[in-house]
């Protein structure tokens, strides 16, 4: 079992994470583009290897962000269409997503078997998420899955500020 805390930068141009372990030694960097299309977020790890990139799809009805890791799409998130509220659907293969990722409160599983937790951490400057990976084999999954979710996150906040101005 490992854990890894990802600390959203507050006062940072474009978007900068920085992922560390349980000695707050970091284990992976993200970066985002900022002000470029399509929009892409790299994470990279400890050495500087790209680990995965998130691209948000351009040309869409609806909005849809895509993981790469290792050159293979692995996630994908997408909006659903919706009236009330804003519905998501996460796809990627034999792996689910149960709980309140929303709120950054859920687990990942496998094949019906948990294979993290993630939780946020309300009581910290900036978001903080905890992971806790409990099948170290799919660490760099779990990773851009959390991110790419917060992605997500961000750009419906976003674009509910731009519709209520």
């Amino acid at each position: 079992m490992k854990k890894l805390y990802i600390k959203q930068k507050v006062f940072s141009i474009g978007e900068k994470f920085t992922v560390t372990d349980e000695d707050q030694k970091p284990r992976y960097f993200v970066t985002g583009s900022f002000m470029k299309i399509p929009k892409t977020f790299r994470i990279e790890d400890e050495h500087g290897h790209e680990v995965s990139r998130i691209t948000k799809k351009v040309i869409s009805l609806l909005p849809k962000f895509f993981v790469e890791i290792n050159g293979q799409e692995a996630i994908e998130i997408s909006k659903q269409l919706s009236f009330f509220k804003a519905k998501y659907s996460i796809s990627a293969e034999d792996v689910t997503v149960d709980g309140n990722w929303w709120d950054m409160d859920f687990e990942v599983s496998q094949k019906g078997r948990k294979v993290a937790e993630i939780n946020k951490r309300w009581i910290s400057w900036g978001d903080t998420y905890e992971i806790t990976i409990l099948n170290e084999a799919l660490e760099e999954l779990i990773i851009s899955l959390v991110i790419a979710i917060d992605c997500v996150k961000q750009d419906e906040a976003d674009s509910a500020s731009s519709s209520s101005s």
